[in-house]
């Protein structure tokens, strides 16, 4: 559902804690990439989770009983990663429109690191977040290693990935690993008043300007400035631009 711009996705998994390595979840993601892309009245996306988890990344009850992906030999499981899990960042990554994280609750694991494939994040008191692989002698292999540091830098990912231990919303907010912690009643009206201050930009500049945002973490300053130079004469083209540039020259 979309409303002035904005479109809200919801984990809602309860019993399994809003775990995102079920096929079905994965598939999911997906397609709400695909059609955010190909809408162009979705400006912005708030992405939360429901009950006392925002996401507790992984299906733990599967790994202890060996079933799906973690009953597979090495070889499949390489596989099944790539085919599985990894499709959510890539996804995100593809994701043309800006998307803010509303950590309602525990972001752990592969949730953890699905709050820092958003490009923003907002998070209730009662949040907390953990890398918490290494706990169970795992790695992060949801491409956590590549996000988490762009978003605290290296030595606060590195602290979070040695020790696993969790990162309390106030501390996040320290770590500028969350921009506002709101209360926990408050969380979803602070998401979307921070959401409709971005859908009254016009679509295709929010567009944009997400794409030099993500190449630019890559990228080399000729790159980025070449880009910009050919996006840049697009959207001078565009009715949004020209409108814009006339009330301002009114004032």
């Amino acid at each position: 559902m979309v409303a002035d711009g904005v479109a809200v996705w919801t984990l809602d998994l309860p019993k399994v804690g809003n775990a995102i390595t079920g096929h079905d979840v994965i598939a999911a993601f997906e397609r709400a990439v695909d059609d955010a892309n190909a809408n162009d009245e979705i400006r912005v996306v708030i992405l939360t989770g429901s009950g006392r988890f925002f996401s507790a990344g992984g299906n733990v009850r599967e790994m202890a009983d060996e079933e799906g992906l973690f009953g597979l030999d090495p070889v499949d499981q390489r596989h099944g990663y790539a085919d599985g899990i990894q499709r959510i960042p890539r996804a995100m990554q593809r994701c043309e429109v800006p998307v803010i994280a509303a950590v309602n609750g525990a972001a752990i694991g592969a949730g953890c690191d699905l709050a820092m494939m958003c490009d923003l994040r907002i998070a209730a008191e009662s949040a907390f977040f953990a890398e918490s692989f290494v706990q169970l002698g795992l790695i992060p292999g949801d491409g956590g290693s590549w996000f988490l540091q762009r978003a605290i830098g290296y030595e606060r990912a590195a602290e979070m990935t040695f020790t696993g231990d969790r990162v309390d919303a106030a501390t996040a907010l320290e770590w500028g690993m969350v921009s506002r912690v709101s209360s926990d009643d408050a969380l979803l009206d602070d998401a979307r008043d921070v959401a409709a201050r971005i859908a009254k930009n016009p679509p295709h500049a929010l567009r944009m300007a997400k794409r030099l945002l993500i190449e630019s973490r890559t990228s080399s300053l000729d790159s980025v400035l070449n880009l910009a130079a050919a996006m840049q004469p697009l959207a001078h083209q565009t009715a949004d631009h020209k409108e814009r540039v006339a009330q301002w020259s009114r004032r």
